[in-house]
């Protein structure tokens, strides 16, 4: 089994120390609503999961949610509200999101201002070890005392100083010295520290919340290609010299970035579709072939053709898994499409090959059942293996005229609940019906549904 590290930049054999894997998964920032750069890197690492799972091993996996942060603070400041508050409710929606993508919970997930103590462990530890120090109540990391930093991002420090500057009113050393403690500000949260009141720095908790929960070395450690520099650099920089332990991270994962337009998907840009948006009209399996179907490194773009590509691709696997036509002849044997899954996706993760085996399977199923063959096994291969994607191939559902009665029930309770401006509960109900495959389109003429399969 194979594993492109960013680290070495070529792909290396996987060879973890033991039975269990230390993952670590950078999450979100949550300000907003989770958009489909969420979603593809949640997906492609919760595939990754499942995948070593099922290749035998045990999995312990760290996602951390950074709850305070420049972003949060303003916009909270903005409504009203408490920083925390903010990000409780679009982190709540968040894994809402990630539950309707069918995205495995993570065995752990740290939030920030929660793990402060650690934090300030482990920055009091590179204090006294030289790598940091205080100036007017912020902490910085001394980039001149970690001698192959850039070695992530493969760069120099001449190269990465080019445009770098001290920024007005703070006190570095060095331009490209990075915040470990930011001393407070009015109208921002606040904590005890020994270089008084203030909040910890981004790239810090990362360090803190993986040495906690998975000790100081990790097998692997994930995240989006924007956040190779500086973060996974600084974490790097920040783990090694606290611990002393090298390598801070046997293996590096970055999946490519969503694209919208040519640029990268982001809620700064505002050029982002939410994950709500699209499993409003379209369904979880549908969703992560659009999105396993491309190499993981390679950046994305969304489409409303290629969903829909995918969405029918997820109706003939689910089609040929629930085929009702098995006979009592030779059986299909789906030994070889296992063979070529594992093969694949030994290969780096390769998911598309791997769904393209599945669509192989698919297709061999739907012959071979015309022909009167025995097809349970190898449809038991092919939701198994689907499984192991993260793809539920639910049964289609055959009798729509049946359900229409109850559908328009529920449709006219919504706009009843809408008129009454009990939005909460309106959305509710609409989000139920998308759980099962009725996707509702509002507009001046009322409210039109259809089953997504």
């Amino acid at each position: 089994m194979k594993i492109f590290n960013t680290l070495s930049a070529k792909k290396e054999e996987f060879l973890p120390p033991g039975a269990e894997v230390k993952m670590y998964n950078c999450g979100v920032t949550p300000y907003d609503q989770s958009h489909l750069g969420h979603a593809m890197n949640s997906v492609i690492f919760d595939a990754v999961r499942r995948y070593l799972i099922y290749r035998g091993y045990k999995v312990k996996y760290v996602q951390n949610i950074t709850d305070v942060e420049d972003k949060i603070i303003d916009r909270a400041n903005r409504l009203g509200i408490k920083p925390r508050e903010l990000a409780e409710k679009f982190a709540n929606e968040y894994f809402d999101d990630m539950t309707a993508l069918n995205v495995l919970k993570p065995d752990v997930i740290p939030y920030a201002t929660e793990e402060i103590p650690t934090m300030l462990q482990v920055i009091k530890g590179l204090v006294d070890k030289g790598h940091a120090y205080e100036a007017k109540g912020s902490v910085y990391f001394r980039i001149r005392s970690m001698p192959d930093y850039g070695k992530l991002s493969h760069n120099t420090l001449d190269s990465m100083m080019a445009g770098s500057r001290v920024e007005v009113g703070e006190d570095k050393e060095h331009p490209l010295d990075f915040t470990l403690w930011k001393a407070a500000k009015p109208g921002e949260p606040a904590w005890d520290s020994p270089w008084g009141k203030g909040r910890p720095g981004w790239h810090i908790e990362c360090t803190a919340m993986s040495i906690k929960y998975l000790g100081d070395t990790i097998d692997i450690h994930s995240g989006g290609q924007d956040l190779i520099f500086p973060h996974h650099e600084n974490e790097i920089a920040q783990s090694e010299c606290y611990t002393g332990k090298k390598p801070f991270v046997k293996y590096w994962m970055h999946n490519g970035l969503f694209q919208q337009s040519g640029e990268k998907m982001s809620k700064s840009l505002g050029n982002f579709q939410t994950i709500k948006q699209v499993l409003q009209k379209h369904s979880s399996d549908g969703f992560r072939l659009f999105l396993l179907s491309a190499y993981y490194r390679s950046p994305s773009t969304y489409s409303e053709d290629a969903m829909e590509a995918a969405e029918k691709g997820a109706e003939r696997l689910s089609q040929a898994a629930h085929s009702t036509k098995s006979g009592s002849g030779k059986k299909l044997d789906a030994a070889i499409t296992r063979q070529k899954f594992i093969e694949y996706m030994d290969d780096d993760f390769g998911t598309s090959q791997a769904i393209a085996a599945l669509f192989d399977l698919a297709r061999e199923i739907n012959r071979s059942s015309e022909s009167g063959m025995d097809i349970g096994e190898a449809q038991q291969t092919l939701k198994e293996l689907s499984g192991v994607l993260g793809l539920t191939l639910k049964e289609p559902l055959t009798k729509v005229g049946d359900a229409a009665p109850f559908i328009e029930l529920l449709i006219s309770t919504r706009k009843l609940l809408r008129e009454a401006k009990q939005f909460q509960l309106a959305d509710e109900v609409r989000n139920k019906l998308v759980e099962l495959g009725v996707t509702l389109e509002d507009s001046a003429q009322g409210t039109a549904w259809k089953f997504k399969r």
